[in-house]
């Protein structure tokens, strides 16, 4: 694990500083898309902890009802109860011992006392109890409110970081297309970013070679065409199609989607990289063993790290618009040895 974490940090200072010696413009768009991806992360934790302490509250106020309702049908009980013991003491137990009633009577009568203090005792501790817990419950009111505040206090604070970071995004954006407005530019561009992720596929390979997998893994390859597509949604790009007028070819699949909707698994596996690269965003490949990896690009944010074991289905990231893409969509590869592999052949609607 260890080692891992060491090979990918090494490969990516290595990347980094290509590409930082290479275009000034890209560092900058790493450096606002990272930063983008911070702010968004601690605003969807900020969220999700709201809408926890508003479900808390509702529950807490729930309960509050139903504690009001049963303080009312004690009292009401305890004035019933009242009554009668004032009844009961007009005639007092004192007479009930001087009336001229058989002994069998008369310890009826007395069990009968006895009973019905000792119910009033315990309708009384009731009563008490219930009323510790309404002032409890209601100090856990106050305090999941001023929580409340506070985190939404917080969550303005990052919005407003968050349309900063966006705005010094879409300026770095804006200033990268200018620089390659024309085709040349844009198939050199388009052929170091390729080139790049698959010296990146490369380095990861070698560092993973020797990685153990758990005792009840299923091969990736036991799982050919009944695997589950990462996000749900048309393809407007696949793969083996052209790009950049026919002198590329399109080595995964893009899915257009909405941003911020979450990016899962298509299988076990390990992540090996999580990290920004040229081209590619805010990128999470996930080693699957003998040779299978799948890519995972232009997120708006990264839920796992680096060492980090993935089971199907489990939320990796968060679809986005990463790496300078003008819409937000997910770029997936599946590669095998490297080398880029039809994702349709292996994953079904």
């Amino acid at each position: 694990m260890k080692e891992l974490k060491a090979d990918i940090s090494r490969i990516n200072r290595e990347i980094i500083s290509a590409n930082s010696r290479r275009n000034k413009l890209q560092s900058q768009l790493r450096e606002a898309e990272l930063e983008q991806a911070r702010i968004q992360k601690a605003l969807d934790g900020t969220q999700a902890d709201i809408r926890k302490q508003e479900a808390q509250l509702d529950a807490l106020r729930a309960e509050q009802q139903t504690l009001r309702s049963a303080l009312g049908e004690q009292q009401s009980r305890i004035a019933v109860e009242l009554r009668t013991a004032w009844q009961m003491g007009q005639q007092g137990q004192l007479k009930v011992l001087l009336n001229q009633e058989s002994p069998d009577t008369v310890a009826r009568v007395m069990g009968y006392y006895r009973y019905f203090f000792r119910a009033r005792n315990e309708l009384l501790e009731e009563y008490r109890q219930t009323l510790e817990q309404l002032a409890a419950n209601e100090a856990k009111i106050d305090t999941t409110i001023a929580t409340l505040e506070q985190r939404s206090s917080e969550l303005t604070r990052q919005q407003e970081r968050l349309v900063a970071a966006q705005a010094t995004r879409q300026q770095a954006v804006t200033q990268l297309n200018t620089s390659i407005a024309d085709k040349g530019t844009q198939l050199k561009k388009l052929e170091q970013d390729q080139q790049e992720l698959q010296q990146l596929i490369d380095a990861i390979e070698k560092a993973v070679v020797n990685l153990e997998v758990p005792e009840n893994y299923q091969a990736f390859k036991a799982a050919r065409g009944k695997m589950p597509w990462p996000v749900s949604g048309r393809a407007s790009h696949r793969f083996g199609n052209a790009r950049n007028q026919g002198k590329m070819k399109w080595q995964g699949v893009k899915i257009p989607g909405k941003a911020g909707t979450e990016v899962k698994a298509i299988h076990h596996g390990r992540v090996v990289y999580a990290d920004w690269l040229r081209g590619m965003g805010l990128l999470l490949i996930i080693d699957h063993g003998d040779g299978y990896m799948s890519l995972y690009a232009h997120n708006q944010t990264l839920l796992r790290e680096v060492g980090e074991w993935v089971t199907a289905g489990t939320a990796i990231s968060t679809l986005g618009d990463s790496g300078g893409l003008e819409r937000p969509a997910l770029y997936f590869e599946i590669r095998h040895n490297g080398k880029p592999t039809n994702p349709a052949k292996w994953c079904r609607r």
